[in-house]
């Protein structure tokens, strides 16, 4: 098992993605930082989603999730800054 961590830091925060890769699946994903999101739930969300599925599944997850949330506020942060962090996150 192998422990991933990734951090970014956006205009406004500092996002930082971890998990653990057991053989090419993401477990344990946990995001934390600096940044606001509301609804706040919406990160316990958006782990659950990249749980249990394929690192090279991880940024269309992601991406997806974001753009059927069109509920959540993230002030000077964006999807793509979560991107960066999870790209960081899975160079080796």
């Amino acid at each position: 098992m192998k422990h991933r961590v990734g951090e970014h830091k956006a205009r406004k925060g500092l996002i930082r993605i971890e998990f653990d890769e057991e053989n090419g699946i993401a477990e344990h994903v946990k995001i934390t930082g600096d940044f606001f999101m509301h609804p706040e739930e919406a990160v316990h969300e958006l782990e659950q989603k990249l749980e249990g599925h394929k690192l090279d599944e991880l940024e269309g997850l992601m991406e997806e999730f974001f753009a059927m949330r069109m509920d959540i506020e993230m002030p000077y942060v964006n999807v793509e800054d979560f991107k960066i962090a999870l790209k960081n996150a899975l160079k080796e």
